[in-house]
Formats: structure tokens, sequence, C-alpha cells
């Protein structure tokens, strides 16, 4: 009998992804040492990288991206299969559903500022969802809407910012590196 070996050679489309769900994670991790006003209220550090991708590679890569970072974020934090890995589990898929549907709109008005709202909303729906059916069977968990409409809000436009900064900056490197050619 030949002993069989199955060789998987990482593409460019792998490293990359690779990449950039690293750097997702890094900010993931850094994100949980910081102080929370509210369970549940953070910046979403990773977002960042997941609407750059978005911007310029597309939905399938900033889906693995979001969702490797969801799940080794969780393992490295010891949250995998805890409720928080769930409540971000959901706000990730919802977010990624809410960016799939942006991403269709007119991009002369909806830009990184407003996908990364988007996806902040539904992000905080979903949690709040998941949190209502399975962790807080009250309707009391509603009265946060609004604090968690507020960060939204406020960290959405901060991330949409950075990320909009930061295509900037790579298309502004590209051209360079072309004329340069």
């Amino acid at each position: 009998m030949t002993p069989s070996t199955i060789e998987l050679v990482p593409t460019v489309k792998d490293r990359r992804i690779a990449r950039h769900a690293a750097a997702a994670i890094v900010l993931t991790v850094a994100e949980a040492v910081i102080p929370l006003p509210l369970p549940g209220v953070k910046p979403g550090l990773a977002n960042i990288v997941t609407l750059v991708v978005l911007a310029r590679w597309g939905w399938r890569e900033a889906v693995w991206v979001a969702l490797l970072r969801v799940l080794a974020g969780s393992l490295l934090l010891g949250q995998f299969l805890a409720p928080g890995f769930f409540l971000s589990l959901s706000g990730a898929l919802a977010s990624l559903l809410a960016l799939g549907v942006a991403m269709h709109l007119p991009r002369r008005w909806f830009g990184p500022v407003s996908h990364s709202i988007l996806a902040a909303f539904a992000h905080i729906g979903a949690q709040l969802v998941v949190a209502r059916i399975w962790l807080v069977p009250h309707d009391g968990v509603f009265y946060l809407v609004p604090i968690f409409s507020a960060a939204a809000v406020i960290f959405g436009l901060v991330n949409g910012l950075i990320a909009g900064r930061l295509l900037h900056e790579l298309q502004a490197l590209e051209a360079e590196e072309r004329s340069s050619e």
C-alpha cells in the first residue's frame, strides 16, 4: 500500500484572507482589554478590516475575514461556544448580510461610512434579538436600544471614517507604484 498525501497549496487569495483575518483578530483581542461602560458596547475595531476587505476584494473575502475573526478571537479569548461567542457570531452574520445588501446601493451616496453605520446597527440588532430570545427572556432588554443605537452611530461613524482613510491611502500607494513602473 502506498502512502497518500494531500498537499494543500495556499493561493494568493488564501494568503490575503489570512493576513486580513490576522489583523482583525489582533484588533479583537486588543479591544477585549478596553474597559466597557456597558456589556456589549464595544468600538468594533476589527470591523475596519472587514470594511476595507469588502471595498477592495468583495463580499466573499469579507465574509471569510469576519467569520475567521469571530472563531479565532473567541478561541483566543476563551469564549468559544459561550454566550459571547454566539452574540458575536449573530452580530457578525447580521452585519455581513447588511453589507451584502449595502454593496448594491449607489456608490455615489453610500461608501465606507454608511456601510459601517448600517453594519453596526445590524450587529447590535442581532445581538439584542439573541440576548432577548436566549439570555434575557424579558422585553426589558429593549430599553437598551437607545444606548446601543447611539453607540452604533458613533462607532460606525468612526470606524467608517478610518476605513475610508485607509482605502484612500491604499489607492494612493497603488497609484504611486503604478507611476514608478
